[in-house]
């Protein structure tokens, strides 16, 4: 043999184990695709970013701060996405249902006819939910691109400036939201924020969950804990009457675990489940201290044998059982989202906290930063 000749396959071996030997990219569960998500809004670039990390993966977009979908195992190893959304950010613009998987800001949930005080002065805010302002307004967090601070292969870092009056808050408020995939089948979000004048704050994120895999159809066999002695009852607008109530005895009462649908048989004669109608109600949680991570709740879906916990530093946990959905919208998996298909799990302050001094604050002052998490972990019923 030649030594040209020999030369060349030493050469082309070296080729050939360097490049089999090299890491083989993450298999990639979704099929989504980034260029449905590059388009200009307000002068401003979005896109999709994908991160894994263990076994779990997710797909974020920073319009609205989304998560647009999270991959988890199923008891037999097989990814499935569980969370409802849209191919392309025309869907997510068209939809009916605004907050799919969106940050919520600059305040979560409802306050009372759109109004409050502070300091002496009355401040208006839009209203979007009948007689109320809910979720930060219409142009709340969930409508703004947001701008990537950083990113890697398991975390996203992505920051807004909500300046003073916006949606009729005061106060420049800056925000950093991080995803982060950690080696533990954990989607840790981290919130952080400062502001020039006091003004209230309530981050969260409002995903629709589904661990049946979304588009599955209906979450009424999830079984479902919450770690909560108290709830908070509502009026026919569901805004919180003044003050938590013991769930015992009543439908509210998850401590021991129950299926999502168990209750709904009394929709028409609970006054709070026909208020709902069903579950859109704020859970107090119980805490030894305030600010600490603790458990909140657990979800298991039996046929998949997913489970997802939640911990969270916040003393509230909003249950929504998916009340609203009528078909509308079409999601990823080319199926509708139907009457009671996908429940939210918001880690939160308390509804309408600015207008009930009782409740934990949630005004946040110049110089303080607010700061928390909540983590939602992952896995398999054993």
């Amino acid at each position: 043999m030649k030594k040209g000749t020999l030369l060349l396959i030493l050469v082309g071996t070296l080729l050939f184990f360097g490049c089999s030997t090299k890491e083989p990219k993450p298999e990639n569960c979704f099929a989504l695709k980034a260029e449905n998500f590059q388009k200009t809004i307000d002068g401003k670039s979005t896109n999709l970013y994908f991160l894994k990390n263990g076994t779990i993966q997710a797909a974020i977009t920073n319009y609205g701060g989304r998560i647009v979908g999270l991959c988890t195992p199923d008891k037999t190893g097989k990814l499935g996405d569980v969370v409802l959304g849209f191919n392309s950010i025309d869907e997510y613009l068209k939809a009916k249902e605004t907050f799919h998987g969106a940050l919520i800001g600059r305040v979560g949930n409802r306050i009372a006819k759109g109004k409050f005080t502070l300091d002496g002065k009355e401040y208006t805010l839009p209203l979007n939910n009948k007689t109320n302002h809910l979720h930060g307004g219409p142009g709340g967090f969930h409508t703004v691109v947001w701008d990537v601070k950083a990113v890697s292969d398991s975390s996203i870092v992505l920051s807004y400036l909500s300046k003073d009056g916006e949606m009729g808050y005061p106060g420049n408020l800056n925000v950093e939201v991080q995803y982060l995939l950690d080696s533990k089948n954990e989607l840790v979000i981290r919130y952080k924020a400062t502001t020039d004048k006091s003004t209230p704050v309530n981050l969260t994120n409002h995903a629709f969950w589904n661990l049946a895999g979304e588009g599955s159809g209906t979450i009424n066999e999830h079984f479902l804990t919450i770690e909560a002695d108290y709830y908070t009852p509502v009026d026919s607008t569901l805004i919180p009457l003044g003050k938590n109530e013991p769930v015992e005895r009543t439908p509210f009462d998850f401590r021991g675990g129950l299926t999502m649908g168990m209750n709904l048989d009394q929709v028409e004669t609970n006054i709070q489940l026909k208020h709902g109608p069903g579950y859109d109600h704020n859970f107090a949680l119980n805490k030894t201290k305030s600010g600490e991570m603790s458990l909140a709740a657990v979800v298991v879906e039996p046929a998949s044998g997913r489970k997802m916990e939640i911990y969270t530093q916040e003393p509230g946990l909003q249950f929504y059982g998916g009340n609203f959905m009528d078909g509308s919208d079409k999601g990823k998996s080319g199926k509708t989202y139907k009457f009671r298909e996908a429940f939210a799990l918001e880690t939160q302050h308390f509804p309408d906290s600015p207008n009930n001094p009782n409740f934990p604050s949630i005004i946040l002052k110049p110089g303080e930063v607010y700061q928390t998490s909540s983590i939602y972990k992952f896995g398999v019923i054993e």
